[in-house]
């Protein structure tokens, strides 16, 4: 690896508390080809656990274990929202995405996936591609979202940026009473795989967009693609999105970008994107209800590349992702409603609605089911 890692600093007995929600909790490491990877499984209740794998350059070993925990976590949630039939799960791979990856590596980290024999289905986050995982396919069956030359479903970011539409459209229909995007106002945190994709379809549809990302390039080609839509681009810098007057604050980047700094800059309507675990802590979701800011729940907005990857063990069908993911337009709207009918944060009410989910399928999980898997999950 490019460096060293800070030492961890979490002894056995806190390890232990600190993973105490999850299943199982696999820590991989392959010297010959650099692999430092965490695998968690948060819950399997549903079926088993679906989840992308990150790359990141992680400062510590802790801070890689503290983002795999929610961000298997939150996988659970998002698999119970989406009504599919899988549980959480989530995988970071720690290292540079672009000085460290190699074909080694993963391999090394296919054979890992596939010593879990089907508990753990896997593919692309942040950092990582569908090409690093035909690498993967070499040593295990357990990979989804791969490319479609290679029988896969193909880029998932597709209906992603697709649900993140449908999040904007209830939005608006439940804040304005008209589920167009045209004419509104937009603040998007990273022009990457998903958040570019939405930044194209609201110019198209004649929004104003204001945008920020870290890489220039993107910027440039984004202003090009905006000279050729309806709409009108704005770039500013990172930091001045969270002051950015708009109707909706997009988040298609990092996590915690939602937290005590943040809240009292955000001069918009509502918050509605593609970012995993966007608020900082919880309570984080009440202080934006008691500033008057509408929160579509991340796990919601962001269903449509689960969604896809899930479904690509049918066998893929672009027609039935979209089908399906056109509920994320109806399920926020509900979400929207319950919140306000029963004077609870909309994250509260997507919670309750996905406990709700998992405690029904944990009691149908009698005698006769327990252990029982679909044809289409066991793979020779």
């Amino acid at each position: 690896m490019a460096k060293q890692l800070e030492k961890s600093s979490v002894g056995s007995d806190d390890l232990f508390q600190k993973i105490a929600h999850h299943e199982q909790v696999i820590f991989c490491n392959d010297p010959a080809s650099g692999l430092k990877a965490i695998i968690a499984i948060h819950d399997t209740t549903l079926g088993p656990a679906l989840g992308g794998t990150r790359m990141y350059p992680y400062e510590s070993l802790d801070e890689a274990l503290e983002d795999v925990l929610r961000l298997s976590e939150g996988m659970t949630y998002k698999c119970a929202a989406a009504d599919i039939d899988f549980g959480g799960g989530k995988a970071v791979i720690i290292g540079d995405p672009k000085k460290d990856k190699s074909p080694a590596l993963f391999r090394a980290f296919g054979q890992y996936v596939q010593s879990l024999n089907g508990r753990f289905y896997t593919g692309t986050d942040m950092g990582t591609t569908m090409d690093d995982f035909v690498h993967a396919l070499k040593e295990t069956h357990f990979i989804n979202g791969v490319p479609e030359q290679y029988g896969g479903s193909g880029d998932s970011s597709i209906p992603t940026a697709q649900g993140v539409i449908y999040a904007l459209q209830a939005t608006n229909q439940y804040l304005f009473g008209s589920d167009s995007i045209s004419g509104r106002t937009y603040a998007i945190q990273g022009l990457g795989k998903v958040g570019y994709k939405v930044a194209e379809q609201l110019l198209a549809a004649g929004a104003e967009v204001y945008a920020t990302d870290i890489h220039e390039d993107i910027l440039d080609s984004m202003k090009d693609k905006s000279a050729q839509q309806g709409g009108s681009l704005t770039i500013v810098k990172s930091d001045d999105i969270y002051q950015v007057e708009a109707d909706v604050f997009v988040p298609c980047a990092m996590g915690g970008v939602i937290n005590d700094e943040t809240i009292p800059q955000l001069k918009v309507k509502a918050i509605a994107g593609s970012a995993n675990n966007q608020l900082k802590e919880l309570h984080h979701a009440r202080a934006l209800s008691e500033k008057g800011i509408l929160y579509a729940p991340d796990y919601i907005v962001n269903a449509g590349g689960l969604i896809q990857v899930a479904d690509e063990l049918y066998g893929p069908n672009k027609d039935r992702v979209l089908l399906k993911t056109k509920g994320i337009y109806r399920s926020l709207l509900e979400i929207f409603k319950q919140a306000e009918l029963d004077c609870m944060t909309t994250v509260e009410a997507a919670n309750r609605k996905c406990q709700q989910r998992i405690e029904e399928q944990r009691n149908r999980n009698g005698f006769f089911t327990r252990g029982r898997r679909p044809k289409w999950m066991i793979k020779e």
